[in-house]
């Protein structure tokens, strides 16, 4: 059982401990556990099975949370988690979807209206029973109906790589407003979080009415669904919806920290400023109710004592102390990327040939780059049998002694069959330059099985890279149950990389587990998978993963020169 699927126990619990009515500081405790387990870079399970007194050790988990745990680990259920189940249904919990709807609010849509299932809700908002409930009225039904369609229509999150490309198009437009000094975007997009809920874009105007009305024809807009004197929602044609937020320019630095976030980053933030005697809020740094800055983001981080702190790393997980050290990561970026060796052709299910993946590939600057067409397991894509492979190298060997200036592998990737075996045989992956070993099908085996799968391949002596390691498709399939402690050591051992793979439906590893293989020193590959040309744009995506990860030039492989990455090569 992997850390997300523990800590989600956990989180389900303190939500409906929350609309039963439960205390709020045992609510707390709950949502605490939840974080501790969820950015815990080693596997829970693990900690579980060779040494669950460690347990207590953590950060927030006494004994009685240590057991319950040790119960989800067991049986994948605690107790008491059964126990509140049975009292509050599960439509009940699933009310937490809607946009603006926390605990509390479903709590009296529960417990007064007796409403449990989202149907129930429907109803009840278009009868008008919803907007007679004290703290509810007209606007929050109206939201709530809003919410619901756009749960039955778009599902509740979207991938980063699908909004921000239209938050950045917007707020690109609205600075060529006159009277538009400033903007950005925020939030959890500017987080580059892999997932995110919803957006927000801060400008500085002299005019907030011009601009709400430049977004409110926006061409990427579909609907406005609240305006007010400095705030606008609007929904976009895509299905998210955005706030719009026009903040006076003394205040813009304060409002970018304040609603980029993260809440549990922000916490800190506040609490030293407190301690500072300061106060900070989205309009500012205030040292008796008089503002001592506010104007530039840096500034608030000057105020209490840091440095400014990329926003990638804003998830309280020890960027803090980092920062107090002067000791934060001077994060990758794309222009370090020296290769892709990741990447398939028209011998597959790509495409584009193998010549306009190469010259694609040095148009990027790239020094290096691999062709990695799947193996024959992959049979909906064609994939190559050993005789067809071998042919196929051949093709990219006339094409390489053709194109100067770039370094082209023979590469495949190439599956871990459900019973442990590479899907080509020993002597065909030694003729190959680069080796991709990838966990395509049986996904949902036991993590026992997967382990054994990915040892295998990790031990194998032609295996350079694990890609894409737990097969995930955001928002479409759950990963494989690694367990990556285990699995890292043995990389490390083995002298085996690891992949973030950057296709913004993978970013496999994740933000969590990329942060892991650093800290064991295991290199990581960031790679597009790319299956055309096209494709070998996707690069950011993977990058903002690594940042997020907090990685560095130095701990990602293929920003090594072509004569410095060969010598990582197993062979």
């Amino acid at each position: 059982m992997q850390n997300t699927e523990i800590a989600r126990r956990f989180t389900e619990y303190a939500d409906l401990l929350e609309i039963d009515g439960a205390n709020s500081f045992r609510v707390r405790a709950y949502r605490n556990a939840a974080r501790t387990i969820e950015d815990h870079t080693s596997s829970i399970a693990d900690v579980v099975h060779d040494a669950p007194a460690t347990l207590t050790e953590l950060p927030g988990i006494g004994k009685d949370l240590a057991e319950k745990i040790v119960a989800v680990v067991d049986s994948g259920e605690f107790d008491a988690l059964t126990d509140i189940r049975k009292k509050i249904p599960a439509g009940v919990h699933e009310m937490l979807k809607l946009p603006g709807i926390g605990p509390k609010k479903v709590a009296a849509l529960f417990h007064e209206l007796g409403l449990t299932t989202l149907d129930m809700l429907k109803t009840a908002a278009e009868t008008g029973k919803v907007a007679e409930l004290k703290g509810f009225g007209k606007k929050t039904a109206q939201s709530i109906l809003e919410g619901l369609t756009q749960i039955e229509q778009t599902g509740h999150r979207f991938l980063l790589a699908d909004v921000k490309p239209a938050a950045d198009e917007i707020l690109t437009d609205l600075l060529q407003l006159e009277g538009v000094d400033r903007g950005e975007v925020a939030g959890s997009c500017r987080r580059h979080k892999e997932t995110v809920g919803d957006l927000d874009v801060l400008v500085t105007a002299d005019m907030s009415d011009a601009v709400m009305d430049a977004l409110a024809a926006h061409r990427l807009v579909e609907k406005v669904l609240a305006r007010g004197p400095t705030k606008q929602r609007v929904r976009l044609k895509i299905g998210i919806e955005m706030d719009l937020r026009v903040v006076p320019d003394e205040s813009y630095g304060a409002a970018m920290q304040y609603f980029t976030g993260s809440k549990e980053h922000n916490i800190v933030i506040r609490r030293r400023a407190q301690e500072r005697g300061l106060k900070v809020n989205e309009y500012g740094v205030f040292r008796d109710d008089v503002l001592v800055c506010g104007k530039d983001e840096s500034d608030i981080y000057t105020a209490v004592d840091l440095p400014w702190i990329p926003p990638e790393l804003r998830e309280n997980r020890g960027e803090i102390e980092l920062a107090e050290k002067n000791k934060l990561p001077k994060l990758v970026e794309v222009k370090d990327l020296k290769g892709d060796l990741h990447m398939h052709t028209t011998a597959t299910d790509g495409v584009a040939t193998i010549r306009e993946m190469v010259e694609a590939a040095k148009a990027k600057g790239y020094q290096y780059i691999a062709i990695t067409d799947h193996s024959q397991r992959v049979s909906m894509a064609n994939g190559l049998n050993a005789e067809r492979l071998r042919k196929h190298w051949k093709e990219i060997d006339k094409v390489r002694g053709q194109i100067s200036g770039i370094e082209v592998l023979n590469g495949i990737e190439c599956d871990i069959l459900e019973d442990a075996t590479m899907d080509l045989a020993d002597d065909v992956l030694a003729e190959a330059d680069w080796v991709i070993a990838v966990l395509h099908y049986g996904l949902k085996q036991p993590a026992e099985k997967i382990h054994d799968r990915l040892m295998n391949a990790i031990r194998n002596p032609h295996v350079n890279l694990i890609g894409h390691p737990t097969g995930r498709l955001l928002g479409k399939r759950p990963g494989a149950a690694v367990r990556f402690n285990d699995v890292f050591k043995a990389a490390k051992d083995h002298g085996v990389m690891m992949e973030i793979n950057a296709h913004p439906q993978r970013l496999d590893l994740d933000d969590i587990q990329a942060a892991a293989a650093k800290e064991m020193g295991i290199p990581i590959v960031i790679n597009t998978d790319a299956h055309s040309t096209q494709g070998l744009e996707m690069m950011p995506w993977g990058i903002y993963q690594a940042r997020r990860a907090g990685l560095e030039a130095k701990d990602v492989a293929n920003t090594k020169s072509w004569a410095q990455f060969k010598t990582l090569l197993r062979k």
